[in-house]
């Protein structure tokens, strides 16, 4: 019997806010917090604590500057982040097939 497709799964990148992230991140080449924030619906201190996870563990870059005045929060994904994603999707995608006739 081959491993379960569950196996797989990355913990920090399955929880779901994170997963959005990470899938919003591999879409451009940087995108910003208050973006992340409304798109996900999160409050800018759940969010940040998702991105300390994502940042922490490799996947993401952060980057903090001014856009005129405004103080202004980017962040991109890493390769590392690029990797992890697409090994996240590829269990989900296992999953998917066990169960799809």
């Amino acid at each position: 019997m081959s491993e379960h497709p569950t196996n797989g799964l990355n913990d920090v990148v399955h929880q779901r806010h994170r997963l959005g992230i990470l899938t919003i991140a591999a879409e451009s080449r940087r995108v910003e917090f208050g973006y992340l924030k409304d798109a996900l619906e999160l409050t800018g201190g759940n969010l940040s604590r998702h991105l300390t996870v994502l940042v922490d563990a490799g996947l993401l870059d952060m980057e903090k500057g001014y856009d005129g005045k405004r103080p202004k929060t980017w962040v991109s994904i890493t390769r590392t982040g690029r990797q992890a994603l697409a090994d996240e999707i590829t269990a989900l995608r296992a999953l998917i097939d066990r169960h799809v006739d």
